[in-house]
């Protein structure tokens, strides 16, 4: 406990740090013997979800509110998923899904996992079907050099589709490396750090970031980060993309 009161957690109107010191668990709503640190949420202003579940020996999940998709990756720990009428997929640390809105799915456990968990209301576009299911490992997913940079490499998830209006990505930087540029964007971010430490650039703010972190970082928020240390440095994030603005507004 730090009785002075200390903490490098940060709430702003733009941004938020959100780190394990100050996490507080709950009873998952639905879940069985599962708990949760809801880090992002509509209540901060964001347009998705975002959690840490915690799944003890009989955990089961619940099915998500109405056109809601659920991305998971498990970060320890293993679980089964059941989609629609198949057998269930044993996951394990790294394992990765993507679950359509509205479609049936039971994630079970049967002795312990952590998730990340994403959700975001789908937003149907034009000419466009729902996005199929998907189940995958980390491993499988070659790490692609971003904007020609050896050391930071970009591992895409999900499809670059129009069927999806969600991107999950893990980045991962060699200490020392960067985000090229400062970014200012219209999408929307939630990440979680993974492994290692660096410095972030949120708004006009430079916060030290460690594994456990959990950044939320709102459209336009100015962002940069370089990785420091002595070992790599890797997070998992969440965008919103390919769907007009302007039209979903009208909408």
């Amino acid at each position: 406990m730090d009785v002075f009161g200390q903490t490098r957690s940060r709430l702003s109107n733009d941004y938020a740090l959100i780190t394990p010191d100050t996490h507080v668990s709950s009873p998952l709503v639905g879940w069985e013997n599962t708990s949760a640190v809801i880090h992002i949420s509509p209540e901060m202003s964001a347009r998705f979800t975002q959690y840490t579940a915690v799944m003890q020996s009989g955990g089961r999940s619940a099915m998500p509110g109405e056109n809601i998709q659920r991305f998971f990756y498990v970060q320890d720990g293993s679980c089964s998923l059941s989609l629609g009428e198949s057998d269930p997929e044993q996951l394990k640390q790294g394992s990765y899904a993507f679950v359509p809105a509205s479609m049936e799915h039971e994630i079970r456990c049967k002795k312990t996992a952590r998730l990340v968990v994403f959700e975001k209301e789908y937003q149907p576009y034009e000419n466009c079907e729902l996005p199929s299911s998907i189940v995958g490992h980390e491993s499988d997913v070659a790490g692609e050099p971003f904007m020609g940079d050896d050391d930071a490499r970009l591992k895409t998830l999900l499809p670059v589709e129009a069927e999806f209006d969600m991107a999950v990505n893990i980045f991962t930087y060699q200490p020392g490396a960067t985000l090229p540029q400062v970014e200012i964007h219209v999408m929307e971010h939630g990440l979680l750090m993974l492994a290692g430490q660096g410095v972030y650039r949120l708004s006009n703010d430079y916060f030290p970031v460690a594994a456990g972190d959990v950044i939320w970082m709102s459209s336009y928020c100015p962002q940069w980060f370089v990785a420091m240390g002595k070992t790599p440095a890797s997070y998992l994030y969440y965008k919103d993309i390919h769907r007009d603005r302007l039209h979903e507004k009208l909408l």
